[in-house]
């Protein structure tokens, strides 16, 4: 493979044979947390939902299984969202 190594696409399945970016799709990259350096597939939200970043579940955060990271667009760099703390 050449170019820089593939990122996992968040909520893709665990057995996916393909589970990282496709050409055609946007996506913003999480930075922080558990969920560091996956990436959200935002092809079809809208720019309101954009604005306001997300509260992602994951098993891997502080407080288990049904756990959430939550995410805010990073000022200036709409592309990152940085992580601002795990919730129940």
């Amino acid at each position: 493979m050449t170019g820089l190594p593939r990122r996992r696409v968040y909520g893709s399945d665990h057995d996916d044979p393909d589970p990282y970016e496709r050409p055609g799709r946007e996506y913003v990259e999480l930075v922080g947390g558990a969920l560091d350096g996956q990436l959200v597939d935002v092809t079809h939200w809208t720019p309101e939902e954009r604005a306001t970043g997300a509260m992602l579940i994951t098993d891997d955060g502080a407080y288990g299984a049904g756990g959430r990271a939550e995410y805010e667009v990073r000022p200036c760099e709409p592309g990152r969202w940085d992580w601002v703390g795990d919730v129940p």
